[in-house]
């Protein structure tokens, strides 16, 4: 009789012992899923940036490897110098506020092409003339395989007078550089030996 109750006693511990252990191991469980699942989550929220809109809504963007939007940023540097450079009012202020918005995107290549056109009186002939210009960029062309990055950019320039619109084309080259950042100059390019290759005219359609 005693030697029965001595194995209830051991069996009861073993069984006390056993749901010990797994009641421990469960436990050791969640609490390691709970600090990985922490750990996971602020990693997520370290790779999001909070934004201010007028400081009313929040608004979530969020942020990338800056090499991804490189290419990105460089087509949209080119394109913005183009419609600075190549869009002008029969005004002589607006004009020179686009080139010098325009020259903060570039280097000394293309102050020298405003002034040889200033020079040669084009910029006085769209005053006198009434003159309208823009542009239409189709394509610019980046290689990133090399530094600088070698640029070709393709546009359409439309010259609009009071009798007819010439429709131009207009093919530019340039290497970009990397640059500072900064509040006339966003994406951190810098234009280098800009060229005209090519600017002739594909039709005129009288107005």
């Amino acid at each position: 009789m005693e030697f029965k109750t001595l194995r209830n006693i051991e069996n009861s511990f073993r069984q006390i012992r056993l749901y010990a252990i797994v009641f421990a191991v469960l436990c050791i469980s969640v609490v390691g899923y709970a600090v990985w699942q922490s750990y996971r989550f602020a990693e997520e929220q370290r790779q999001k940036v909070y934004v201010l809109d007028n400081g009313k809504s929040l608004m979530l963007a969020l942020s990338q490897d800056a090499s991804i939007n490189r290419p990105v940023e460089a087509r949209e540097h080119v394109r913005r110098f183009h419609e600075l450079f190549f869009t002008l009012a029969p005004d002589k202020n607006a004009i020179e506020s686009n080139m010098k918005r325009a020259f903060n995107l570039a280097d000394k290549s293309a102050f020298d092409y405003y002034k040889d056109l200033s020079e040669k009186g084009y910029y006085n002939r769209i005053i006198s003339g009434n003159v309208q210009q823009r542009i239409e960029v189709d394509s610019v062309v980046c290689n990133f395989d090399t530094y600088p990055y070698a640029v070709k950019t393709y546009a359409k320039q439309f010259i609009i007078r009071s009798s007819n619109v010439t429709r131009r084309n207009l093919i530019t080259s340039c290497y970009l550089v990397n640059s500072v950042r900064s509040d006339n100059n966003p994406q951190g390019f810098n234009i280098e030996k800009f060229a005209v290759t090519e600017n002739r005219d594909i039709e005129v359609i009288e107005r």
